[in-house]
């Protein structure tokens, strides 16, 4: 297999070959783990080299070994290990986030998160493992059930999240969704991840005419062909239809330009007629006005007409991207010490200051209150920086895909400090 086909698939390949007591492992327990998730049960080295799911046996061995197995003194299955879990929490996390902003449309991001949280915390994982019956693959020797909590739970969740990175690597995001909700049998119905009930604030405004009155089931979630965006259903809805309202006002006129001269925008598209390229840059106008508008401004009356909901598909996917840049950069680094690094190079502290580099957080719209007790208060000032440069992710990502998230964050807010500076 070539580097240059699968660069990220092959960084996460354990840096030495397979010795005989993996093979023994791989003989006796990975026909039960294949087929426990649905998959066809030879061996997929099988596979042609441009198929990336040739190397699934050995990520799925891998996802297995968790740090109190025998096998993890041995360093390239340790590291190995560790860096799959590493991308599978992201992975996991950019699936759910975008599958229930799609399902329920009018919701702000904070219940959303407490649905994700209980379908996918540590302490609810044991159950989905036991749910697939993989329980007797994390723990051969013992009785899961009797085991106490943290016994119980560290090598359940490395090997939970191991597991989405693998498939993630070979199967791409959709195949993710059929194992959450299939094979594990996640309900985001059921009681137990409902989130507390809050006072709501009453949202006058439409939601798009694709989620009026169905709630999208995982089936649904795959972007269609062929359309306006890379993630037209997302951006629905993350952009309510009703910003169109907002055409053609000061900030559109004025701010808007500067905006996007400096973000690079609109890339260059190839599409079959002009309208459609016209149309796109209009509502990626519009969602750039979305991602500068702070909650203080219209959230009281209209709770979506705020960078919210495009704040929260952009943490998830920065942290995706930033997490395949990592994975890529340093081969052999093990996941710990990636998880600190892209902790370090994402914290908040730093987010909003690559936007303030730019000059771009002048063109944030406050309410009046807020505005004048921002004007001199660095310290209140600088979360809002932080969430507007993830709106600005989010949105890129919904409009034009993965891609171009990368560009953002590595080109134009260089967050690795690696560009020339202007002296």
């Amino acid at each position: 297999m070539s580097l240059k086909s699968f660069p990220l698939l092959s960084s996460c390949l354990p840096s030495s070959r397979l010795n005989s007591s993996d093979k023994t492992w791989i003989d006796e327990y990975l026909l039960e783990a294949k087929q426990a998730l649905g998959y066809p049960l030879e061996p997929s080295e099988l596979l042609g080299d441009d198929n990336p799911a040739k190397q699934f046996d050995t990520l799925l061995y891998l996802a297995f070994q968790h740090p109190s197995c025998e096998r993890t003194n041995v360093r390239h299955i340790r590291s190995g290990h560790s860096r799959l879990w590493f991308l599978g929490q992201y992975v996991l996390e950019l699936a759910l986030a975008e599958y229930f902003l799609q399902r329920y449309p009018r919701e702000s991001p904070a219940p959303m998160r407490e649905r994700i949280f209980g379908l996918i915390g540590k302490r609810y994982l044991p159950k989905w493992i036991k749910a697939a019956s993989l329980h007797n693959l994390v723990f051969p020797f013992d009785e899961m059930d009797k085991l106490i909590r943290k016994d119980r739970e560290p090598p359940v969740k490395s090997v939970f999240w191991a597991l989405f990175g693998a498939i993630y690597l070979c199967f791409g995001l959709p195949e993710v969704y059929r194992v959450l909700f299939e094979v594990f049998g996640m309900d985001p119905d059921d009681e137990s991840c409902q989130p507390k009930l809050r006072r709501q604030l009453e949202d006058v405004d439409y939601v798009s005419v694709e989620f009026e009155g169905k709630k999208l089931s995982w089936q649904d979630v795959a972007p269609p062909e062929d359309a306006l965006f890379a993630q037209p259903r997302l951006f629905r809805a993350c952009v309510p239809p009703g910003m169109h309202r907002f055409r053609g006002n000061i900030w559109d006129y004025e701010n808007r330009p500067q905006v996007m001269q400096t973000l690079g925008y609109p890339l260059q598209m190839t599409d079959r007629i002009p309208e459609i390229t016209e149309a796109r840059n209009i509502e990626l106008g519009l969602g750039l006005q979305l991602c500068f508008l702070h909650p203080s401004k219209y959230k009281f009356d209209h709770p979506r007409f705020c960078f919210e909901r495009l704040e929260y598909v952009g943490q998830k996917i920065q942290d995706l991207v930033m997490a395949e840049r990592l994975l890529m950069k340093h081969l052999d680094a093990p996941g710990r010490w990636l998880q600190e690094k892209h902790r370090r190079l994402l914290l908040n502290k730093f987010c909003g200051r690559y936007l303030r580099d730019k000059h771009l957080h002048r063109f944030i719209i406050y309410g009046e209150q807020v505005q004048d007790s921002y004007e001199h208060n660095r310290r209140l000032r600088n979360p809002a920086t932080t969430a507007v440069q993830q709106a600005i992710h989010g949105l890129s990502y919904t409009v034009y895909g993965k891609p171009d998230v990368r560009r953002l964050m590595f080109e134009v807010f260089d967050f690795e400090q690696i560009q020339p500076k202007a002296v």
